[in-house]
């Protein structure tokens, strides 16, 4: 549950998305008044024609009076549009802008929190500071293929880099169709072959399309999971409901915690109740399905064996995080 304190900062920030559009409105209603003088006039014809039907309406007007105002503001808007479009402008362009076009940048639906403002509850509560810039910088766009050998490898039968066009074309069908069915990926292999990355590709999609989407170490995942249990405070147990109803859950680098019973019990449960529930969820580490079966149990490694896409990532390690930036975009994707 968000302290008051937290429901306030959601809504200032909603506040300044607000206050944000309505700048850029005002700059673009004064580029086009200087572009297209007569547009002014529309507007201010516009404006006295709805304050002449709300007069009237407050007056008891009839039906076919408000039909006649109702058909001048038509006609002025499509005149506007006009104007704007033989002038070289989009015909929307004088229209106010919404970020979250559910809600329209207010947070609410018919009483009910929009998935924006669950979206942003979810970035506040798990706050990672660095975590924004990373999505920011780590999409397809600057993903490179040629940062990977073409050199087949002989265990694996295939070169490193035909291997991540197989993954990468797995992960967009994944992001294609998240809203048809569920999806479950574990991504495994040695450090520094862009695991962490293309999870990051991934998250960054989803959140822009407006899904519920959590990323968490696995360290501080079982920390938050554990703090649930064993809290004696009121609100104990909510990271943990979000880590099983969120439309995708992230695990990034399973293995790196400390692992007991509890963690163990607690992976089972989470991986099990998600694919219950048709929850999508990508799991990334650099154990193998053996040595995740000797940490966690049997029961673990054969839920994920049965129920994941499981995605080798092997070759030599390529430091990605760091030569990916430098590197000239998504390439060699014939």
């Amino acid at each position: 549950m968000l302290t008051n304190s937290q429901h306030d900062a959601i809504m200032r920030r909603y506040s300044l998305i607000q206050a944000d559009e309505q700048r850029a409105l005002s700059l673009r209603r004064e580029e086009a008044y200087a572009k297209i003088p007569l547009l002014r006039d529309l507007d201010e014809e516009a404006g006295r024609t709805a304050l002449a039907r709300a007069r009237r309406l407050i007056s008891g007007e009839d039906a076919a009076g408000r039909d006649a105002f109702e058909q001048a503001l038509s006609d002025i808007g499509a005149r506007r549009r006009r104007l704007l479009c033989e002038n070289g402008f989009p015909e929307d362009y004088l229209e106010l802008r919404f970020r979250c076009p559910i809600c329209h940048d207010t947070g609410y639906v018919n009483g009910e929190r929009c998935s924006c403002f669950k979206q942003m509850a979810i970035e506040l509560v798990f706050d990672d500071p660095g975590l924004s810039k990373e999505l920011a910088l780590h999409n397809f766009e600057r993903f490179s293929f040629d940062l990977y050998s073409s050199v087949p490898d002989p265990a694996a039968g295939i070169s490193p880099r035909e291997n991540m066009h197989r993954i990468v074309s797995a992960a967009r069908t994944f992001i294609d169709g998240f809203d048809k069915e569920p999806g479950y990926l574990l991504f495994y292999g040695k450090t520094g072959l862009g695991k962490t990355f293309l999870s990051h590709c991934i998250a960054g999609e989803l959140l822009r399309s407006g899904h519920l989407v959590i990323y968490q170490t696995a360290v501080s995942l079982f920390e938050r999971m554990a703090r649930d249990t064993f809290s004696r405070e009121e609100a104990s147990g909510e990271d943990s409901q979000l880590f099983l109803t969120c439309d995708l859950l992230i695990i990034d680098d399973l293995g790196t915690e400390l692992v007991n019973s509890f963690v163990a019990g607690a992976l089972f449960t989470l991986l099990n109740e998600r694919i219950r529930h048709g929850k999508s969820t990508i799991i990334s580490t650099n154990l193998s399905l053996e040595q995740i079966e000797s940490l966690y149990s049997e029961r673990v490694s054969s839920r994920i064996a049965s129920g994941f896409e499981l995605m080798h990532f092997f070759g030599e390690d390529i430091r990605l995080e760091q030569r990916i930036l430098m590197s000239g975009g998504l390439n060699g994707q014939s």
